[in-house]
């Protein structure tokens, strides 16, 4: 794998997180939802059990909360996800300045 293929790699897939907070920043989803719009907006295509692990993860760690409504699961952003969101934007920030310099 050539450098920057490992960097789009890294910084799509390998931080999906990054991806879904944004968009739990803007309303609440239905976990199924996600993949179609991170591939629509963002133009890349997490794998199919790939978000529910990662949406998994976030939820035990108090980044996002869920509720069973009409018998679907939906997720929406805590506090404590849009400051982890935000840290990450701060740092995204700071890397490119640097590169940039």
């Amino acid at each position: 794998m050539l450098p920057f293929e490992r960097l789009v790699q890294l910084n799509t897939k390998g931080n999906l997180w990054i991806y879904i907070l944004s968009l739990l920043r803007k309303k609440e989803l239905y976990g199924y939802q996600i993949p179609k719009i991170i591939e629509k907006r963002f133009g890349f295509k997490p794998g199919k059990i790939t978000p529910y692990r990662v949406l998994y993860r976030l939820e035990s760690k108090n980044l996002v909360q869920s509720e069973i409504r009409n018998r679907k699961r939906i997720y929406r952003i805590t506090k404590k996800g849009r400051e982890e969101l935000e840290k990450a934007k701060r740092f995204y920030k700071e890397i490119l300045g640097i590169l940039t310099q």
